[in-house]
């Protein structure tokens, strides 16, 4: 299993192809302007077909879940769901499957200024030191 995570200014997913525009930033400003989280994804032939424990989660230079408000209080702030990469019927056996996804993330979070952050992904449960995507809050 492969994974690459990038951030955008905007991005959408449409027929397995990812289109992004303002890719690949590490600074922005606080509060934050609408961004998008994107995932590359990559399965092995022998792990497709496979329902997996997706969570992409915001993480502090402490490695700490940033908190945020919403609709049941203070809470980290994480994208949960479930990925399964399916094998098609035209495709080679032993071909890679690649699962692009991208996730938009509203503006207006007060992050602190001069800090760094980090969105880490985990798959049921693993990580990896690659599925991380880090940027600054410029002072």
């Amino acid at each position: 299993m492969r994974a690459k995570l990038l951030l955008a200014d905007a991005a959408k997913v449409s027929d397995g192809k990812v289109d992004a525009l303002g890719l690949a930033w590490s600074t922005t400003t606080t509060p934050t302007p609408p961004a998008a989280i994107i995932l590359l994804l990559q399965f092995g032939w022998d792990e497709t077909d496979q329902s997996r424990a997706v969570v992409v989660e915001l993480l502090d230079a402490d490695g700490k879940p940033v908190l945020v408000n919403g609709p049941n209080g203070t809470a980290p702030l994480r994208i949960e769901g479930n990925v399964e990469a399916g094998r098609p019927p035209d495709v080679p056996a032993g071909t890679p499957i690649d699962v692009p996804l991208a996730f938009g993330i509203g503006p207006g979070m007060n992050l602190r200024a001069g800090q760094r952050y980090e969105w880490r992904l985990s798959l049921d449960g693993e990580t990896h030191e690659d599925w991380e995507v880090s940027f600054l809050i410029r002072p």
